[in-house]
């Protein structure tokens, strides 16, 4: 019963500090903060890339995912609780995936709401995705 307790009380007190803030997307969000593009292949050669963010796939082209590969990769760049940016093709996938980050594994996240599309529209240039 106190080991059921115990982390019962772990799981709450890791999702009491984590947090995630839904932002739209702007440039100035981003300044100082490692930025996760979350897009497909395809998607990140169409549009380019924020300058110097990490590309992760976490849905494929078939909306198929891999929970495990994608944490080995995110956490190979960001710490637990250092607070960065998730963005997609305008911020569907990354609600679902920052909240999922925050809420289940304490994950400090931005999601960047209308993603690429937004930025691209107010003027931000893109730089090209190289493999």
């Amino acid at each position: 019963m106190l080991k059921k307790f115990m982390i019962s009380l772990l799981i709450l007190s890791t999702s009491l500090f984590a947090s995630v803030k839904h932002i739209d997307a702007n440039e100035a969000i981003m300044k100082g903060k490692k930025v996760i593009d979350i897009r497909t292949e395809p998607e990140w050669r169409q549009t380019g890339i924020v300058k110097g963010s990490y590309t992760i796939m976490f849905f494929d082209e078939k909306g198929q995912y891999d929970i495990d590969a994608f944490l080995n990769a995110l956490n190979k760049i960001v710490k637990k609780k250092e607070e960065f940016v998730l963005i997609c093709r305008t911020g569907s996938r990354t609600t679902m995936v920052s909240q999922f980050l925050s809420d289940k594994l304490g994950y400090d996240v931005i999601n960047l709401k209308g993603g690429i599309l937004q930025l691209i529209s107010q003027g931000y240039k893109t730089s090209p995705y190289k493999k």
